[in-house]
């Protein structure tokens, strides 16, 4: 374990210090892939954090960051806290009305994007921003000067700033100082939530906060600075955030994706030995996997079975710390020779291990990737809690559960079932909101708003959100994710959701994976086929009528699937269906599909 620091603004002088790297940063692009090493990542950051101070950011001040996952990105976060400054990170997916708040509501005073399509988002809603005087492009492209107000590109402001650092005003010259001065309780971000029921939260945390959850992560994960992590999730989001900063200050290389559709080539350009995740990414490969084998040739598929079957067998006794049995000790060779290892080598052939994190992971999923020789660790948090609670500790994973509290954090089962969490990572509270913040932490204590359960152990099961579950017109309560689980480990559903809060029966709305569907039926086809214009055809609701009467034989009556339907659109970030991190966001898939659901409850009787 490298030495402990205590802020973020130690780690660029950490990184280059101790691991003088001739690659540290990629990023991955159709035509080639940037490179940077640990020297020119310093450079950069230090240069960036001069050059906002010519545009007359001043400590404690606030800037926000609007990107897709890019080096420039963790670039600029690092400038900002190196700076004494606070980083305030907005989804790049949001809408100018929603940047507007996060920014006003900040007070943000500058604005980093990543390109003129950002910046124009920002110029539309600028003249209501009293605050904001300069925006910085990364990618080449707009510069120019409207009185106090400065649209500029990101290579001048670090231009600017490398004068500073040369010239003779002495400030270039005493940046490590000022840098290393900064206290672990120095506020280092505000991270607004997604804000799925009224208006985003501004959740404040310090540099000891995200600090002390990089150092118990350390202790718990085993990484070595010759690792290679792929990383595509949205930096704006608390759990890729400090994965990355976690992963620089162990000296990995980290490369990003191009985007999330580029997973799968990026995994073979790059060949990475981690990757982080969202169950989300991990379901639909493994259902592309068992998609693919499923059209192979009767023989192929029965070897594919064997061998998966035999390294679930495997990892059964792994998991339960117990030896195999002599038959599958002398099989799992083979089939790792004859299968495991090419479904391995189509995730680039080095992955040590995947991490999972931001929602629960169904066990199906988990038990494959642990058959085919990658484990995968789970772990558990909110932005509030920076974001790391518990985690999966490497050797000793118990699947189902989210593993076992990081070193400094203590949890409790409140009466009603709820997580409650105490720790040196548990937020300063929300950005002027000192209501909600008196309501989030009570007696020292973080309420989590989700429910679970701690075994014998010290593991935690997740059950659900506690304001998610479904209370129906007769006063049953349902927990709608497990089962909506369970609809989507069919290759057939793409996404699911169930309704039936103060509704007299559960219903669900669900969404084809037409991948999938066009195995099974030959005049689908994926590149022409769109899901309007299969709603309604009577096979296709057969192939769902059966994965709903499947998942209804698991359950008690009143929490059994009375009616569904088919969506005819995918849900999407764009139409505000999915969270970033593609989590549903339940509120706005029940408006645009009001009617469809409420015909769900007109009696057919």
């Amino acid at each position: 374990m490298a030495e402990s620091i205590t802020t973020l603004a130690a780690i660029p002088f950490h990184v280059s210090g101790r691991y003088p790297k001739p690659l540290l940063l990629r990023r991955c692009q159709t035509e080639k892939i940037e490179e940077l090493s640990s020297q020119e990542f310093f450079d950069q950051v230090r240069d960036l954090s001069l050059g906002l101070g010519t545009l007359g950011v001043e400590c404690g001040d606030r800037v926000a960051i609007v990107s897709d996952p890019r080096p420039e990105w963790i670039i600029a976060d690092f400038a900002i806290l190196t700076g004494g400054y606070v980083s305030v990170p907005i989804y790049p997916t949001l809408p100018a009305a929603q940047m507007r708040y996060i920014l006003a509501d900040s007070s943000a005073r500058v604005a980093v994007v990543a390109d003129d399509v950002q910046a124009e988002k920002i110029i539309s809603v600028w003249a209501e921003l009293s605050n904001l005087r300069a925006v910085v492009v990364m990618d080449p492209g707009k510069s120019n000067n409207e009185l106090e107000r400065e649209i500029l590109n990101f290579d001048s402001l670090q231009a600017r700033g490398h004068q500073r650092l040369i010239s003779g005003d002495g400030l270039g010259r005493i940046y490590k100082e000022l840098a290393m001065a900064i206290t672990s309780d120095a506020l280092a971000t505000i991270i607004y939530t997604s804000g799925t029921t009224g208006e985003p939260k501004g959740v404040m945390l310090s540099h000891g906060n995200i600090m002390s959850n990089i150092n118990d992560v350390d202790a718990v994960i085993k990484l070595d600075s010759d690792d290679e992590a792929l990383s595509f999730l949205p930096l704006s989001h608390a759990f890729e955030r400090t994965a990355v900063m976690l992963f620089l200050y162990k000296g990995l290389t980290v490369t990003f994706a191009e985007s999330l559709e580029t997973i799968a080539r990026d995994l073979q350009r790059v060949k990475p030995t981690i990757m982080t995740g969202v169950p989300r990414v991990f379901e639909k490969l493994h259902a592309k996997i068992y998609a693919t084998v499923a059209e192979s040739p009767p023989l192929r598929q029965r070897l594919f079975h064997w061998a998966v079957g035999v390294g679930h067998t495997a990892a059964q006794a792994l998991l339960a710390g117990r030896t195999a049995s002599w038959s599958t000790r002398v099989q799992r060779p083979l089939a790792d020779r004859l299968v495991l290892s090419k479904v391995r080598e189509r995730l680039g052939g080095r992955i040590r291990f995947f991490v999972s994190g931001s929602a629960p992971l169904s066990v199906e999923v988990a038990e494959f990737l642990f058959a085919i020789g990658i484990p995968v660790l789970e772990g558990y948090g909110l932005t509030e809690t920076a974001p790391v609670l518990t985690i999966n500790p490497e050797g000793r994973q118990k699947l189902g559960t989210v593993g076992i509290a990081v070193p400094q954090v203590t949890l409790r089962i409140a009466d009603d079932g709820e997580i409650l969490a105490r720790g040196p990572n548990i937020m300063c509270g929300y950005y002027r909101n000192q209501s909600a913040t008196d309501e989030a932490i009570q007696d020292g204590w973080f309420r989590t708003g989700d429910i679970g359960f701690l075994d014998e152990g010290g593991y935690l099961t997740i059950t659900d959100r506690k304001k998610e579950l479904i209370i129906t017109a007769s006063g049953k309560n349902v927990a709608p994710n497990p089962i909506e689980a369970a609809l989507k480990r069919s290759p057939l559903v793409s996404e699911a959701m169930l309704i039936g809060d103060r509704r007299p029966y559960i219903v669900a709305v669900l969404v084809p994976d037409l991948d999938a569907l066009a195995l099974r039926i030959p005049d689908v086809d994926p590149e022409k086929t769109l899901l309007k214009d299969i709603v309604g055809l009577p096979h296709v609701t057969q192939l769902f009528g059966d994965v709903v009467e499947v998942v209804n034989g698991q359950l008690p009556r009143h929490e059994q699937i009375k009616r569904w339907a088919i969506l005819p659109a995918e849900f999407s970030i764009a139409t505000g269906e999915l969270t970033p991190t593609l989590k549903l966001k339940r509120r706005v898939i029940v408006e645009r599909w009001g009617s469809v659901i409420d015909q769900l409850y007109i009696s057919s009787e």
